[in-house]
């Protein structure tokens, strides 16, 4: 039984290699073609098929794996160089802090010891001047080649900070050892001016010959200004006289006769409107002048002819005064020729002598035919000629002096209607007509 048993499992094994091996040669055969090749087709298709997609899949994910890791590596490259530059800045901006402050400190503290003249010790005076249409910067200019002050962009801020940009253009003296403060008043007050100019305005002076005054001596360097301003009302709120004038658009210039006559000073190239002011004051100085008139502020009217018993008001007493001041040969003369002039004024017309019939007065606001201007001479007539017209003229012929205004203020009292002057300067009186025709002859013999 175990003979038979084992023969069997003997021939059962050798059958089933056997059946392997035929399976084995059928595979051979299969796998190759007609030609005795290997036909590859149809697992090249399936390795094919398979590796295609299969690596197409794989590829993107490992793009995509690496794309990850190459960003992940340039975000820590820019965080670590982000740091590296947030500590060069910070560095680099702790270092222009310092630098800032420290030039800062150096600045305020330079400044301020310019500004109080800490270090400017010496007083040597130096004259500077003023360009004209000064400026901040153009002042600071000249006050550092001066070397009176030694911070040019601090004293600049100064000035701004204190609003100190009211600069009059002129000479003036200052020390090297003045403070800011101290230098910015001295330039804005004239008290240290040194082209300063003196000029004498003569008695009997119009507002033309002033202003050609003024401009000879280089006191205004527009005499169009300042024949304008004379005719302006701009001193009505300062001076109750001008503006109690009562016909200035009838004039010629209405500050005539109110430019008072006297020496003055004056700074080179000035403002023609502070050479007014100036005249004007003097004006009302005089008229307050006690041993003068024998009391205060005259040029009330009220008071003038209160004082002086006369019907006419300042402004008329100035027109006579002007009048004198043009005809009179001399101070004595002048009451004489008041005294004329009051009686002709208060005559009655029947005596024919109302018109004044004054050569000073034909040709104003000229001084004479000769001065007349070349387009206007032929037939020229002027609004204040008393050879045409009765009575006072509109204005002041000229600018009387104190002598003149007293004169007309208290005549000589006399009888006398005609006067004239012989080339010598001396004077012929007369009552009639008849006696002034006389005197005229005797004059021309």
């Amino acid at each position: 039984m175990m003979t038979n048993n084992g023969d069997n499992n003997i021939h059962s094994m050798e059958e089933q290699r056997r059946r392997k091996a035929d399976n084995f040669r059928l595979r051979i055969q299969d796998d190759y073609d007609e030609a005795g090749e290997i036909d590859y087709r149809d697992e090249s298709e399936e390795i094919s098929s398979y590796s295609g997609e299969d690596v197409k899949d794989m590829i993107a994910r490992e793009s995509k794996r690496s794309l990850k890791r190459k960003m992940k590596a340039e975000k820590r490259e820019l965080r670590a160089r982000n740091r590296r530059n947030r500590r060069v800045f910070r560095i680099a901006w702790l270092i222009s802090v310092a630098i800032v402050g420290a030039a800062i400190a150096v600045f305020m503290i330079t400044g301020m010891n310019d500004l109080l003249a800490i270090n400017r010790k010496d007083n040597t005076a130096v004259t500077i001047t003023i360009p004209k249409d000064p400026t901040i910067d153009s002042v600071t200019e000249v006050l550092a080649k001066s070397g009176v002050i030694g911070e040019p962009n601090y004293f600049k801020m100064y000035a701004i900070v204190t609003k100190s940009n009211n600069f009059s253009p002129g000479s003036y003296e200052l020390t090297q050892n003045m403070d800011y403060q101290a230098i910015l008043s001295n330039l804005q007050g004239h008290s240290r001016r040194t082209d300063t100019v003196k000029v004498t305005i003569i008695e009997g002076m119009s507002v033309l010959e002033i202003a050609d005054k003024l401009m000879e001596e280089e006191v205004i360097s527009d005499k169009n200004e300042f024949l304008k301003l004379c005719s302006s009302d701009d001193f009505d709120s300062d001076f109750d006289f001008i503006k109690e004038i009562p016909n200035a658009s009838e004039r010629y210039y209405k500050l005539e006769g109110y430019l008072y006559p006297d020496q003055y000073e004056f700074y080179q190239d000035d403002d023609p409107r502070s050479v007014i002011y100036k005249l004007l004051n003097n004006f009302e100085d005089k008229l307050h002048q006690k041993q003068d008139f024998g009391y205060d502020k005259l040029y009330t009217a009220n008071k003038m002819i209160e004082k002086f018993e006369t019907t006419y008001n300042l402004d008329e007493i100035l027109t006579i005064a002007s009048i004198i001041q043009a005809e009179a040969a001399d101070k004595e003369d002048m009451y004489y020729v008041s005294s004329i002039l009051h009686n002709r004024l208060k005559s009655d017309t029947s005596m024919g002598v109302r018109k004044l019939g004054l050569d000073s007065t034909k040709y104003y606001p000229y001084h004479s035919e000769d001065d007349l201007p070349e387009d206007t001479a032929k037939g020229y007539t002027s609004r204040y000629d008393t050879y045409d017209k009765e009575g006072l003229p509109p204005g002041p012929i000229c600018n009387p002096g104190m002598d003149a205004i007293k004169a007309a203020l208290k005549p000589y009292d006399t009888g006398y209607y005609f006067f004239c002057h012989d080339k010598y300067g001396n004077a012929y009186y007369a009552s009639t007509i008849y006696e002034h025709e006389a005197n005229l002859r005797n004059i021309d013999a």
